[in-house]
């Protein structure tokens, strides 16, 4: 039910966001106030419009290979003190693009991702940390091929406020950890200039279904 008012409520503000509307749509003021933050006891629906997964790989000391891949669905709940809760996003990992058509085949395939065996990806969380009104950490676990390992999302910013196109506080913000891709058997390139170490970057934005 939380997926279905989901997807109505983005394909109403799609709607008003139309380029005739563009010109003429003005935004109430309230879009422009945050609107405190995450509520007590409330459950939010991750937009997947505006949550997505990035990763920066270094590639023979010289540039950083790049790639993005989208998630499928997520909640967050937040408990009754409103400075912890619970997360859970699954992530669509064949959905990966890394703007090069032969890279993005490459890294469908065993060598590293092996979407054909593993198409997605989850990160669980029992546990939310926060700096006042404002999340900071979140630990957590990321599975991947089927191995599952600790991990820390640290926020870089963070934020609520009150979308005027569908009349519901949506909150998130970017985060990013720092993974050695071997700890889940992606090994491809170690011992010819590819790096271990990959950068995460994580944008996510959620809706308070419970207004």
């Amino acid at each position: 039910m939380k997926k279905l008012f989901l997807a109505a409520a983005l394909s109403a503000a799609a709607a008003l966001a139309t380029p005739a509307m563009a010109q003429d749509y003005t935004a109430p003021p309230v879009a422009a106030k945050p609107a405190g933050g995450p509520a007590k006891n409330a459950s939010y629906v991750i937009d997947p419009t505006h949550t997505f997964v990035m990763y920066e790989m270094g590639h023979y000391g010289t540039t950083t290979n790049r790639g993005r891949f989208s998630t499928k669905d997520g909640s967050v709940q937040i408990d009754g003190s409103g400075r912890s809760g619970k997360v859970d996003i699954t992530m669509d990992i064949s959905s990966i693009n890394t703007g090069v058509d032969l890279l993005n085949r490459h890294v469908q395939s065993k060598d590293f991702f092996n979407v054909a065996e593993f198409p997605t990806g989850r990160f669980v969380a029992d546990r939310i940390e926060f700096n006042g009104d404002k999340v900071v950490d979140v630990p957590g676990t990321l599975t991947l091929m089927g191995q599952t390992k600790p991990v820390t999302l640290k926020a870089v910013r963070f934020n609520c406020y009150l979308n005027p196109l569908i009349n519901r506080q949506v909150c998130g913000g970017d985060f990013e950890t720092t993974v050695q891709r071997s700890d889940w058997g992606i090994s491809w390139g170690l011992n010819f200039g590819f790096e271990d170490k990959v950068k995460l970057l994580v944008q996510v934005e959620a809706v308070n279904v419970q207004q």
